[in-house]
């Protein structure tokens, strides 16, 4: 073939090429047409951050000389950036103007350090980014809480702009668009245009790819089984791996914000797994995925039908009435309010409480009050007035949006402009495995917690007639918080230790809120501190904490073995009072968005008669508590000097049990069977330790009532 040949050629494949993409980019141009016309009516301003930038404004124009040097100093580094870009044309080198952060992985592509033009992009990115912090940052006559909320939103409006994010100025996404002559242009918009609408309207970026994995096979896969179901859980108890075990066995209370197998990933990183090796008896309470006929159930019914239903199912199962719990943030915090309840009861089964990454004093939540006002709580009211919970894409998006490069923009990039699939990893698939949050409780939550900081005073929160005081909580408890962890920041996690009235350790971790517990010791990596001597200022405790490498894990399972080290024969699952239901993980976590919740039969646990219970069901018929309408006052004096011994659980009114000792399974529609003892139940005190157990048909009929 001649050169003139080869020239004509080579011209017919770019014509050829050039056509390809220009009716790609029609294509991209009709899809964002259509798109725009049916989401034409999506809120822009979720966050009031027009009235927070009014307010920044104000401010910032009250103090002149601060923009006038914020801009002189844009200028002249602008002004140095240039003559760098001219001393590149001419073939000279000369040390950057700003170069980014250590750990920024945006700009990993060989073009952004060693072309010219992507250097000089690169570097007008971090000026126009150092000029915007200058001027939002340290503004006089601006309140705490509206700067904080600028800040933020300043630093993920500069996410946003990075020049990573536009095909034009990545220079892997140019290399992609010339190799595929813009096909994968188009694949990223199906993927995008596929995202928003799984996300009704709001950006739901795939993470990974969710066939991948089936719980039961590939993660949430240790051995185990449900021995207990009621309407808000089931119970996992796990399967041994050793001859003899803890006397004690251990519970552990997940966030209902997402899902428990966080702890059960892959059996290299499973914690649970972990634990059951260790020789715990492991329970786990895998909460329900609600939808909106538990619109009305409130942070109480996950007390009562949860955390206390559960260490009843426990002591049952195991026929041990001493305990160890263990509640992992938002269940952490449950169990701190369910503690300080049954302290008031009498109720002493849990011995020891353990807290992963809680926050119990709200005061510095960290990044995510920007979040948190009346304003944006009345807006999430109405979103759940209308559907009855507040899905979970929502909050996870929220907490996205504090490492928008890392959980946003990286996926963006690979899925929208590279047009790549998602792929497979475990921890991603958790992470969009997301939960509903039933209205009135998430309500609750947000107003007591967050806004009014409530559960830190003491008798400032009244659960079922009983104030609660954290201070009283006397048991063992050990908090173990995250360094970097930006949803329960570790200053605020330590207040809250502080709180309690028992010997308390505190350990701090590396790494964030997840991978800070996740650690397995065969990973030997982030290191830990730890004291039992809590000074009041938490970076003094920082300080003076001698550093250890390596897994916090070994360093808990010390400590709790400290406190009692009692063996017996290890405990199968089914070998109790509790029967097996069915295989680990149960059906209740297989519940997803969009699905409705399964209806389950109820397990019920009858009382067994044993030396104490007779002096028990005395007990609670000549004492009994004050009743629940009273708004401030907690249960009687007499209920509080003289507790009820604590081998009484059996005596918990509770809507799914009845006592202590045996179980059964029994159709909900059972329940109908006698409303007349239902009603008479109604109007019973409801301390949990002084009341007599009520037979299966009483339970359910209770239950029935709650949910309409």
């Amino acid at each position: 073939m001649s050169e003139h040949d080869k020239l004509d050629e080579a011209a017919n494949h770019l014509e050829a090429a050039t056509e390809a993409m220009k009716q790609n980019f029609q294509h991209i141009q009709s899809m964002m047409d259509e798109f725009a016309k049916s989401h034409e009516n999506l809120n822009m301003d979720p966050f009031n951050l027009s009235a927070a930038y009014s307010e920044w404004l104000k401010a910032a124009t009250s103090d002149p000389k601060k923009l006038v040097d914020a801009n002189m100093r844009f200028f002249q580094n602008s002004m140095a950036l240039s003559q760098q870009m001219f001393n590149a044309m001419l073939g000279q080198s000369s040390k950057p103007v700003i170069t980014e952060e250590a750990g920024d992985r945006r700009f990993k592509h060989e073009d952004w350090s060693n072309n010219p033009v992507f250097g000089t992009i690169k570097q007008s990115y971090l000026l126009t980014s150092k000029w915007m912090r200058d001027v939002v940052q340290d503004v006089e006559g601006l309140d705490e809480k509206t700067a904080e909320k600028v800040e933020f939103f300043t630093e993920r409006y500069l996410d946003a702009l990075s020049p990573t994010n536009f095909a034009a100025t990545n220079p892997a996404v140019i290399e992609k668009v010339l190799e595929t002559k813009g096909e994968n242009l188009i694949s990223g918009l199906k993927n995008m245009m596929a995202d928003m609408d799984n996300g009704s309207g709001q950006l739901n970026i795939r993470m990974t790819d969710t066939e991948a994995f089936t719980l039961g096979e590939n993660v949430a896969a240790t051995p185990g089984k449900v021995v207990f179901q009621n309407r808000m859980f089931q119970l996992i108890q796990y399967t041994p791996t050793t001859e003899k075990v803890l006397k004690r066995p251990l519970m552990i209370v997940p966030p209902w914000i997402n899902k428990f197998y966080i702890l059960d990933l892959q059996p290299k990183n499973s914690m649970l797994k972990w634990l059951t090796d260790q020789g715990h008896t492991v329970f786990v309470v895998s909460w329900v995925n609600p939808d909106e006929t538990y619109r009305d159930v409130g942070f109480e019914t996950y007390m009562k039908e949860g955390v206390l239903t559960a260490v009843d199912a426990v002591e049952a199962a195991t026929g041990e009435s001493d305990i160890n719990a263990i509640g992992y943030c938002i269940g952490g915090t449950l169990l701190s309010l369910t503690l300080s309840y049954m302290k008031q009861i009498g109720d002493e089964r849990i011995k020891s409480a353990t807290f992963f990454t809680t926050m119990i004093d709200f005061s510095e939540p960290g990044e995510l009050g920007v979040f948190i006002d009346e304003e944006q709580i009345q807006n999430i009211e109405e979103r759940m007035d209308t559907q009855g919970y507040l899905d979970g894409a929502g909050m996870s998006g929220a907490f996205n949006l504090m490492r928008a490069n890392d959980l946003i923009w990286s996926f963006y990039i690979n899925n929208y402009l590279l047009g790549n699939d998602a792929r497979p990893f475990d921890l991603l698939f958790w992470n969009s495995d997301s939960t509903r949050m039933p209205a009135k409780m998430h309500s609750w939550y947000l107003r007591n917690m967050y806004l009014e900081n409530q559960l830190c005073k003491p008798q400032a929160v009244t659960v079922e007639g009983v104030d609660i005081d954290l201070s009283k909580i006397d048991i063992p408890s050990c908090f173990i918080s995250a360094v970097d962890d930006h949803i329960a920041p570790w200053l605020s996690t330590y207040k809250g230790a502080k709180l309690l009235g028992g010997k308390t350790r505190f350990i701090l971790g590396g790494s964030g809120h997840i991978a800070g517990i996740v650690n397995p010791p065969t990973q030997v990596k982030y290191g830990y501190r730890f004291t039992d001597d809590l000074p009041d200022d938490p970076q003094t405790w920082a300080d003076s904490a001698e550093q250890f490498e390596g897994s916090w894990w070994p360093e808990w399972d010390k400590w709790v073995r400290a406190l009692d080290n009692k063996q017996v024969a290890a405990r199968k699952p089914g070998s109790g009072a509790l029967k097996v239901i069915e295989d680990a993980p149960g059906t209740y976590v297989k519940c997803r968005l969009g699905e409705p919740v399964p209806k389950l039969e109820t397990t019920v646990i009858k009382p067994v008669a044993k030396k104490t219970a007779t002096k028990a069901k005395a007990s609670a018929t000549k004492k009994p508590a004050a009743k629940k309408a009273t708004a401030k006052k907690p249960a009687s004096k007499k209920a509080e000097t003289k507790p009820v011994a604590k081998a009484k659980p059996a005596t918990k009114k509770s809507t799914d049990t009845a006592g202590a000792k045996q179980s059964a399974t029994v159709k909900k529609t059972e329940a109908a069977k006698s409303p007349a003892k239902a009603k008479s139940a109604a109007k019973k005190p409801v301390a949990k330790a002084e009341e007599p157990a009520k037979q299966q048909t009483e339970a359910d009929a209770k239950k029935d009532s709650d949910q309409k």
